[in-house]
């Protein structure tokens, strides 16, 4: 396949080629979560307890993602640094050895997971019998879908790779549909629960994974034989590196989760929220994270083969170029994002129900939880994006550390010190001090960057 396109295509409009599928694909995938979130705090049978359970078991879901990005991540922008060197035909072994990573992690985790479920959980803040069992009968159906989950997000980033975002965009919407269908029929009308919302989600990855599984049967730029998934440890070690900062992110959000579910256990306790429905809160506050949040990763993951390959091209006037957008688009979508969080807070939690013990204090922590919490947004996907950017342009140590330093780095610390002097509202807290320490050294690497491409440039005599 002739990809000088990417070279000589008008920067915004191959952005938003690539960008909008992306976006989209995330934001369903966000989806998920997200719409069992609606259906179980709606429903009759569950309720917010329901809520509290995906919650406890959202860190499960975020490592087998987590490491479907490393390798798939990973692989993408080593293939399009390769392909922008004139070198794709070592692609087929790239994406082979990805996939081959992605069955082995999968193998392990499901050995790890199934006979240590019920530790795992209450580490993850199951602090009662009750979210206890509900967080086991969601959990022991969501592990039989990891790996699906894996493979098929690791082979989504592929083909975005592979230069092919709508069919990326296409196996997430069919996964997404299914899932939301299963939801209202297994749910309510079956009457199965949070079973119900579990198995809704694992046939809508399994309906995912046979598409993007059908896509290797003829992608554009390398063709799969069974050589392709010989181990090349050279290029293992090459994607992985490359993919380490997509996996730091995602663990940092395991971490955080844990963290933060386990001090609103203990701070909650003597608060007059109790424990059960503030953690349910940040649940919902997780999702709604996770939704800004995915449109911008969904922009800059957009331009991930666009940067890589035009880098590997040295075709620096575009890369700095690309970087001009993916900054000045987040930070209008962040600013839009805490407009709306900021006016609208009780709306928001009220649509995923308030079926709770005490629906006034239920509003009520939701409310300041979103206020504060996601206050300084805009400068949290300021630092994502430029971590993303930092790995698609070959710097993959500066994007790790940057994909740390807000979710573990200030954040965990921040939700210990704070909750001795301020209690549970402490925790909510953590996130905007985090975000202004972050900001820091997120302008500091893009002035750096900028000055990096302009030297570049002038070498180039661009």
């Amino acid at each position: 396949m002739d990809n000088n396109y990417l070279i000589k295509e008008k920067e915004g409009k191959l952005l938003l080629k690539f960008s909008i599928p992306c976006i989209l694909s995330l934001l369903i995938a966000a989806l998920y979560n997200i719409v069992d979130q609606i259906f179980i705090g709606n429903a009759k049978n569950v309720g917010a307890i329901g809520n509290t359970a995906t919650t406890i078991v959202y860190p499960l879901t975020v490592i087998c993602l987590a490491f479907g990005l490393m390798f798939g991540d990973g692989a993408a922008s080593l293939m399009s640094l390769e392909s922008g060197k004139g070198e794709g035909a070592k692609n087929h072994k790239i994406v082979g050895n990805s996939i081959l990573c992605g069955i082995i992690v999968s193998i392990v985790l499901l050995l790890i997971c199934f006979p240590l479920l019920t530790p795992i959980l209450k580490f993850f803040g199951a602090r009662d019998q009750e979210s206890l069992d509900f967080s086991l009968q969601y959990g022991q159906i969501i592990l039989i879908g990891v790996p699906f989950a894996i493979i098929m997000t690791l082979i989504n980033s592929i083909i975005r790779a592979d230069g092919s975002p709508q069919i990326a965009m296409i196996s997430m919407v069919l996964g997404a549909i299914i899932n939301i269908v299963l939801d209202g029929l297994l749910i309510n009308n079956a009457n199965l629960g949070i079973r119900g919302a579990a198995l809704a989600t694992i046939i809508g990855q399994f309906a995912s994974f046979i598409v993007s599984i059908i896509y290797l049967i003829r992608p554009k730029t390398f063709k799969l034989k069974l050589k392709s998934f010989k181990p090349h440890f050279e290029i293992i070690t090459k994607f992985s590196k490359l993919g380490f900062s997509s996996l730091l992110t995602q663990l940092a959000i395991v971490v955080l989760t844990i963290v933060a579910m386990n001090a609103i256990g203990q701070y909650g306790a003597s608060s007059k929220y109790g424990v059960s429905e503030p953690q349910a809160i940040f649940g919902i506050v997780t999702k709604l994270f996770a939704i800004i949040i995915n449109i911008s990763v969904g922009i800059a993951a957009g331009s991930q083969p666009l940067v890589g390959y035009n880098f590997g091209a040295g075709e620096y006037k575009r890369v700095k170029k690309f970087l001009t957008l993916i900054v000045v688009s987040n930070i209008i979508i962040g600013l839009l994002s805490t407009l709306l969080l900021q006016l609208f807070p009780s709306q928001i939690i009220s649509i995923f129900g308030t079926n709770t013990k005490n629906p006034d204090l239920y509003l009520e922590f939701g409310v300041k939880a979103i206020r504060i919490y996601l206050m300084l947004i805009t400068l949290t996907l300021l630092g994502k994006v430029t971590a993303i950017y930092l790995q698609a342009s070959n710097s993959p140590l500066k994007a790790a550390f940057l994909s740390l330093l807000r979710d573990i780095i200030t954040v965990v610390p921040a939700m210990f010190i704070l909750p001795i002097f301020l209690g549970l509202d402490g925790v909510l807290w953590a996130a905007p001090v985090a975000d202004i320490i972050t900001a820091i050294v997120t302008i500091t690497f893009i002035i750096l960057e900028y000055k990096k491409l302009n030297k570049l440039i002038k070498e180039k005599n661009l």
